[in-house]
């Protein structure tokens, strides 16, 4: 069974949320096991959990244990928009966390008392996980047919079952495609700094016996001007109304390249990563992250002390070098605006 059936990173057991704790793999498969919102928002912030999908529904799942923790409280909406607060406080960039949180306080607002939203917001968060699962297929599905049958397909960050409910966006159109007889090579960068290509989606891959190369990030350029490389798709933590995206530090770079070398790049990710409300990419929030994250690797020094870094978790790609943008409601090729909108009903 490919480890996309077998590997679930949130889980609801016992009336706890459970995290498979990322920051430990590939070494270990560890479960943190949380009962308070104040433990969902630092295992966003901390990268417990990552990966747009995921996060948007472990922040559900936060709402929910929000509403158990407030039972019998007269003021409870209030308690639980403050909860709100805190959770979207987690990291910024990612807009399936604001939207998960903010459909959760639309279905307290249907409840008239606590324990009916306690109810709901669960009941909620674990629909959301199956359909997500459910969504990522289909994403999948459709991706396949968009990338080229055959050659080189380049990925960045990780887009797999541990960004997601399960299956995944960008990795998931690359399971779906070797499942169907696609020849391809598939090549993965390691995204530095917190290795999330080397560490995760290696692990993902090789679980499920595909074969794969690992490059770090600055090989891509080569690997392009060799023409290894037919086609770039990556996921998205934010997509604009007009199709900028945000996504891991090094996409735009990758976009850039793709563009140069007449490379089509390919964005997968669900219609709740689209931020209607923004109208192009320039005014998406970049999360900056701690000095640390650059400066060390494994807790040991990488450079001299006290230097100065800067650490964007994010960038954002123009959508004019974007071939397509892959949802599970459909595939959208320019005009962004128009085709996303119609998604988006």
């Amino acid at each position: 069974m490919p480890i996309a059936d077998q590997i679930r990173p949130i889980r609801w057991q016992n009336d706890a949320l459970e995290l498979l704790d990322q920051r430990q793999l590939p070494a270990q498969e560890h479960y943190l096991r949380l009962q308070e919102v104040e433990a969902v928002a630092a295992a966003i912030r901390d990268m417990v959990v990552r990966g747009a999908p995921a996060i948007g529904i472990t922040a559900a799942f936060g709402m929910a244990l929000a509403a158990r923790a407030i039972a019998g409280t007269a003021d409870w909406r209030e308690s639980l928009n403050r909860s709100a607060e805190v959770l979207k406080r987690a990291r910024p960039t990612a807009v399936n966390l604001a939207w998960a949180v903010q459909q959760q306080l639309h279905n307290a607002g249907l409840c008239d008392d606590v324990t009916t939203a306690s109810e709901a917001l669960l009941r909620w968060a674990q629909e959301l996980l199956a359909q997500d699962i459910r969504d990522n297929q289909r994403m999948g599905a459709l991706g396949a047919e968009v990338l080229p049958p055959e050659g080189g397909i380049l990925t960045h960050c990780n887009t797999g079952s541990l960004a997601t409910g399960g299956y995944g966006t960008a990795l998931g159109a690359i399971r779906a495609g070797i499942a169907a007889g696609r020849n391809w090579r598939i090549y993965a960068d390691e995204t530095r700094p917190w290795l999330q290509g080397a560490r995760l989606t290696a692990w993902e891959l090789q679980k499920d016996g595909i074969p794969f190369s690992l490059n770090v990030d600055g090989a891509a350029a080569h690997l392009m001007a060799r023409g290894e490389i037919q086609a770039v798709i990556v996921g998205a933590d934010r997509i604009a109304a007009n199709g900028d995206t945000a996504n891991k530090i090094g996409t735009y770079a990758l976009a850039v390249l793709a563009h140069y070398h007449d490379i089509p790049f390919f964005v997968a990710a669900p219609v709740s990563t689209v931020d209607f409300a923004m109208p192009h990419g320039n005014g998406i929030v970049i999360e900056e992250r701690p000095a640390e994250e650059v400066r060390q690797c494994g807790g040991r020094e990488l450079t001299p002390a006290g230097v100065a870094v800067r650490n964007p978790a994010f960038d954002v790609t123009p959508a004019a070098l974007i071939a397509a943008i892959i949802t599970e409601k459909g595939v959208v090729r320019p005009p962004f605006l128009e085709g996303l909108a119609a998604l988006g009903g």
